[in-house]
């Protein structure tokens, strides 16, 4: 994912958590914060390390990038954070993509209707 999709900031994450929005199902907590200073999305990830080592929580982060870059046309241009729950660490990468489509859904965090 591009640089100028990233949130890597704190300020960024502590803005995101007061201002934004949260949604969530069983393996996924999201927030939406309209920021309106870009005219694309913006993405930062969470992953606890009590859902596992290194090797795992960098396939859960590698797998929620996947997804949005599927996405990447559909998604709207907002700030997006999403926190892993302990669930998605024994999930597959289909698992977590079908997963993070319904979260964003409830999140209204596309454009259009994903099938």
């Amino acid at each position: 994912m591009e640089k100028n999709y990233r949130i890597k900031k704190n300020e960024d994450f502590q803005t995101i958590y007061k201002s934004g929005r949260s949604v969530a199902n069983r393996q996924f907590i999201v927030y939406r914060y309209d920021a309106h200073k870009h005219e694309h999305f913006r993405l930062g990830i969470s992953v606890s390390k009590k859902l596992g080592n290194a090797v795992v929580r960098n396939r859960i982060k590698r797998s929620i990038r996947e997804s949005f870059n599927k996405h990447k046309a559909d998604i709207v241009a907002a700030d997006f954070i999403v926190i892993a729950r302990k669930p998605a660490s024994e999930m597959s990468v289909e698992e977590i993509n079908s997963s993070l489509e319904h979260v964003m859904k409830i999140a209204k965090g596309y454009n259009k209707r994903i099938k």
